[in-house]
């Protein structure tokens, strides 16, 4: 399995559209392509030289700057090898987010839109912390830990910030150096709910009342 990520609306909205590629068949996907002026001349560099065949578009949700450009590229089946869906994932910063996990050979990866961001959260727009909490804490946080995550946007060094001022940790201390040495859940704060430094933080030791609290000072946060 290749992926290539493609950014889009760099310096403002910081997107991130994946190219997902199965090495056998040549068969590719595309993940959230929301901006058709950055991401088409990608793919038809990458197909004419990689002889690909672009199958399926697939969004992590509906907002417009995930699925803002799906009429502009033609959608027939997905065939890509051992793909599956992370359903229990829904729900989250709007109602019909899904995260996505692919699995080849040895090579994992999950594809988290707004859910998920290196060392960080999304906003709850539609979803509640009880189920974001949910979310990271039973489900994502069960993958296998050499799952990559590849999320929505590039948000790493605001997260990090916020993150080192609720807690003084080395693993959150490397994430601003865009270190990868340690799994996704020591970086992020909304994954550590039961730290006894967050809580202190907090002012919480509930774990769905410690998410809420710390998203509300994510959103505070200057």
């Amino acid at each position: 399995m290749f992926i290539q990520p493609i950014p889009m609306w760099w310096g403002s909205n910081d997107n991130w559209a994946y190219l997902v590629v199965d090495d056998e068949s040549r068969d590719a996907l595309i993940i959230d392509p929301a901006n058709p002026e950055e991401v088409i001349p990608v793919l038809i560099a990458a197909v004419q030289s990689n002889k690909l065949n672009l199958v399926a578009v697939i969004n992590t949700h509906y907002h417009w700057d995930h699925a803002g450009g799906n009429e502009e590229i033609v959608t027939p089946n997905l065939t890509l090898s051992e793909a599956r869906t992370v359903k229990e994932s829904r729900k989250l910063q709007v109602m019909d987010s899904i995260c996505f996990f692919f699995q080849d050979g040895d090579q994992k990866a999950v594809f988290t839109g707004d859910t998920l961001f290196i060392g960080g959260c999304g906003r709850f727009f539609e979803g509640t912390a009880e189920e974001m909490h949910v979310a990271l804490n039973k489900h994502l946080a069960s993958l296998p830990d050499d799952t990559v995550v590849f999320p929505g946007h590039e948000y790493t060094r605001s997260n990090a910030k916020f993150a080192i001022s609720v807690l003084q940790s080395y693993p959150v201390q490397q994430l601003l150096g865009f270190s990868d040495a340690n799994p996704v859940t020591q970086h992020n704060v909304f994954m550590r709910l039961d730290d006894p430094d967050i809580q202190r933080a907090t002012g919480e030791t509930d774990p769905v009342s410690v998410m809420e609290k710390l998203r509300e000072m994510k959103n505070e946060y200057k």
